[in-house]
């Protein structure tokens, strides 16, 4: 089954890294899923969303339901790689390796289906919608496709990392995200005669200076923080000061406690910084997934099985990037894991690609990792 399988998951995985579709709209790569399930007669569960594909396979022997989990969406990034089978859709492209995840996830499906009769328990799959907006797992909990699951597994492509090599650590491992935007409301004027106004272009240059401060004289140096500002818009041409900018950017935590410090000291710098320039000062706070926490005992029992599978384990940095599975961990316990692809380019780069020689060892570590955790449950 070997060889055949693997052929099979890379062909998957172009199919879906050719025809690629953003976050809720997944509609052609949820019916290919559902074909490619339905191709080994693995049963599908009803579901409440658009898109998305979940599914149960269940054991021979009673036990606990536990949960595999792939993100289906692409990204709105226009390809570079350069590919036989890039991307056919212009300006949509799989940067973030979720066909790989994808391709991995059915692979498994594959071979537990052929162990099934041998599982003690479940195994559901769930193919998520919407991961790049960080809310389709929250749209996944409430259409109670992790009711009764007692715990999860998943994994995100690592491209620094090389093939046959995998992260896995337990506690803090992905970031909490938040996003803001800020506008600051002044007063424009003829560039020539910035007194008769109230300028948010120099106020804006004192608040990104200021926001650095957050990080570096209010949290301490043993933990971790980020504020970036990734956008500023204002004005319209050279000789005239314009009565509005705005600011977007990101801020990304481990704890929740410096977590809402960092939110605090935030709106108190640009709400002063703001008044001080005689600007009002609008912002809007939109809270992403929280940072994502490893449980211990499951993180030790997918490190134990990646080892059997001769698997290179290292304790890996944590990354400040951010992850919705973070939301299944607030409800169920659960690990996930970074796998390597030897990438060229990091994730949401348009030359980005993975070693496809890493599917089928994703595809068994997480199809052993399940059946460990079934046979094992009263451990954990």
């Amino acid at each position: 089954m070997g060889r055949e399988l693997e052929s099979r998951l890379i062909a998957i995985r172009r199919h879906l890294h050719q025809h690629p579709e953003l976050s809720n709209e997944e509609f052609e790569t949820t019916k290919s899923i559902r074909k490619w399930l339905g191709e080994e007669a693995i049963e599908i569960r009803q579901t409440g969303l658009k898109t998305g594909v979940f599914a149960d396979i269940k054991g021979g022997k009673p036990g606990p339901t536990i949960a595999i989990r792939a993100d289906i969406d692409a990204l709105p990034i226009e390809e570079q790689t350069g590919l036989p089978f890039a991307s056919k859709v212009k300006g949509v492209m799989h940067a973030c390796g979720h066909d790989f995840h994808t391709a991995a996830v059915i692979g498994a499906a594959y071979l537990l289906k052929e162990y099934q009769p041998e599982l003690s328990g479940t195994v559901r799959l769930l193919f998520q919608p919407a991961e790049e907006l960080g809310g389709g797992a929250a749209y996944v909990i409430k259409d109670g496709q992790i009711d009764n699951v007692a715990a999860i597994i998943g994994l995100h492509n690592k491209p620094d990392l090389p093939v046959g090599t995998i992260g896995i650590k337990e506690g803090a491992l992905m970031a909490a995200v938040d996003r803001f935007q800020i506008v600051l409301q002044g007063k424009g004027s003829h560039a020539a005669i910035p007194q008769s106004g109230n300028d948010p272009i120099a106020a804006g240059a004192q608040l990104i200076t200021a926001l650095q401060t957050i990080v570096s004289r209010n949290v301490s140096p043993l933990e971790s923080a980020v504020v970036s500002v990734t956008r500023i818009t204002g004005g319209s041409t050279w000789n005239v000061i314009p009565g509005e900018v705005t600011l977007e950017g990101t801020i990304r935590t481990f704890e929740s406690a410096i977590r809402e410090e960092v939110k605090q000291k935030f709106h108190s710098i640009v709400n002063n910084i703001a008044a001080a320039f005689s600007q009002e000062a609008v912002i809007d706070w939109f809270p992403g997934p929280p940072a994502l926490h490893n449980h211990p005992a499951i993180t030790e029992m997918a490190r134990s099985s990646a080892l059997g599978q001769s698997l290179g384990v290292i304790d890996p940095e944590p990354s400040m990037a951010g992850e919705d599975f973070a939301y299944y961990l607030q409800h169920i316990p659960g690990t996930f894991a970074f796998f390597g692809t030897n990438g060229n380019e990091d994730w949401h780069h348009p030359a980005f690609t993975v070693d496809e020689k890493a599917i089928m060892k994703a595809a068994y570590f997480l199809s052993e990792s399940a059946k460990d955790l079934l046979c094992k449950h009263g451990e954990w």
